[in-house]
């Protein structure tokens, strides 16, 4: 498989997600939307399906869709990143292109799918936390870690699937995605992927939203570093056993 094909089979992949992804959290919190109000185990569940549309996507580059399982299986000593695709710095920094491209791509099409209900929203906050994520409770350190159990989850599991092989595939992921939302999102809003928050995070800067307010740069590196050290963790524990 091609460097090229991986990238673009990765920015669809990653864009689905993410235009899913973001559009639970604006139907859920933005003005005038039908799903105004619903609760947190929606968002969950929006996500984990996001998850799974995005695999079945991306599926011939082998559906990383996050940097955070890139990183994983390089630290976990495997071979290949998707059949055919060895691990190289080449091929890992296509992966990461295709990821924070599609992630990006992916909030500009939410933002278009909603952009009548932005530009009626009152709340930067709320239409900030939309693209990306932010804590509960400001407390920087223990926010990466919070990211950074959340991702180890996600990645320890993520590799454990191959030996454990199912018939239910993306679906498995998809309610990993929903477990984690569910059980360690609270704290932080559970990125678990830098290409998630920060891919948004930029959209939100440079579209024309009415009264967005700011990005929250001060915060914006705790989804992208707290995901990495779970993920090496993950890659060097899967490696271990």
């Amino acid at each position: 498989m091609s460097l090229t094909s991986v990238f673009f089979s990765e920015v669809l992949g990653t864009g689905l997600l993410i235009l899913l992804g973001v559009g639970v959290v604006a139907n859920v919190l933005l003005t005038e939307s039908k799903g105004r109000g619903a609760d947190w185990l929606l968002i969950n569940f929006g996500w984990g399906l996001a998850v799974f549309v995005g695999v079945y996507a991306a599926y011939r580059s082998g559906a990383h869709l996050n940097p955070a399982v890139t990183v994983g299986l390089w630290a976990s000593g495997a071979d290949e990143y998707a059949p055919g695709v060895e691990i190289t710095l080449g091929s890992t920094l296509v992966y990461f292109a295709g990821e924070f491209v599609g992630a990006f791509l992916g909030a500009v099409f939410a933002w278009l799918a909603y952009r009548e209900h932005y530009a009626a929203h009152p709340d930067p906050g709320e239409i900030l936390g939309t693209f990306s994520t932010g804590p509960a409770i400001r407390a920087l350190p223990w926010n990466v870690v919070t990211e950074a159990i959340g991702t180890f989850v996600l990645i320890y599991i993520i590799l454990q699937f191959g030996n454990t092989p199912s018939q239910i595939g993306p679906l498995a992921v998809a309610l990993l995605v929903v477990s984690i939302g569910a059980s360690l999102g609270g704290p932080t809003g559970y990125a678990i992927n830098p290409a998630r928050d920060l891919g948004p995070r930029i959209a939100h800067a440079v579209l024309p939203i009415r009264g967005k307010g700011g990005n929250d740069w001060g915060y914006s590196w705790v989804p992208v570093v707290g995901p990495i050290v779970g993920a090496v963790l993950a890659g060097l524990l899967a490696r271990v056993f």
